[in-house]
């Protein structure tokens, strides 16, 4: 009986956490295992150091105005914002807003502020719409193909896998793969439907020669007593005849 309390191996542990993380990779040979590890940390390494960028760039504007650090953690802990900005900024802020010269730049900045709302307001409809198109195809699919609901998790966990890496400009040599395999599907299952309908015309013509020489009671093309007739062996009939027929 095995030991329940047998410790895995830092590979093996490290291995069952990629097996649950990509559930549609077997990580069956090292090739593919550490290679998935080399990916996993490019793209941590990209995420950080945008991080690195972002947490500069508030460290200089913080530094430069430390009223604005107070204000965003005045806001983190729920004051309002237009309270937040006298608090840290002084009543001269309402001066800004009365002041004719900033009108404009002003109409302009709230045109921004409403076309920004607007747009993430679409962008929220059509995403809720292609969503909602996308379980039913995914659904009608499944049914099918009768796949799995463990199939169709693995397919949408490797579909946002791809738009994961989309979005960080990432593109895998698995992923190159799998759209190539993808874009040569068709030619591919084209090309092996000629191959077979030449294999069964070939067939064809191989089975009635065969007839031909054993039922019809005409001596073999090669006998002895062959007279020199084209196509008598064959009941009078050439390749040709024979390949039409197959047809």
């Amino acid at each position: 009986m095995a030991d329940s309390n047998t410790v895995k191996s830092r590979r093996d542990q490290h291995l069952e956490r990629m097996r649950k993380k990509y559930p549609e990779k077997q990580f069956a040979d090292d090739e593919e295992f550490f290679g998935q590890i080399s990916d996993d940390y490019d793209q941590y390494e990209q995420e950080n150091n945008a991080y690195k960028e972002r947490e500069k760039s508030l460290s200089d504007m913080f530094r430069a105005d430390p009223r604005s650090a107070y204000f965003l953690n005045d806001m983190r802990q729920g004051t309002d914002p237009v309270l937040g900005l006298v608090k840290r900024f002084g009543m001269e802020v309402k001066d800004v807003l009365d002041n004719p010269d900033m009108q404009e730049k002003l109409k302009e900045a709230n045109q921004e502020y409403l076309d920004r709302v607007a747009r993430s307001q679409e962008l929220e409809q059509e995403y809720n719409t292609n969503m909602d198109a996308t379980l039913e195809t995914l659904s009608a699919y499944q049914q099918e193909n009768e796949l799995s609901d463990e199939d169709i998790d693995a397919i949408t966990a490797a579909w946002l896998q791809i738009v994961r890496d989309g979005v960080m400009g990432k593109l895998t040599k698995e992923t190159i793969i799998l759209l190539a395999n993808a874009l040569n599907y068709d030619a591919d299952v084209a090309g092996a439907k000629e191959e077979g309908e030449v294999a069964g015309r070939n067939a064809k013509i191989v089975e009635k020669m065969r007839q031909a020489k054993k039922g019809d009671g005409l001596q073999n093309l090669n006998g002895k007593n062959n007279n020199g007739v084209p196509g008598q062996a064959t009941g009078g009939k050439s390749m040709f005849d024979w390949a039409n027929e197959a047809n």
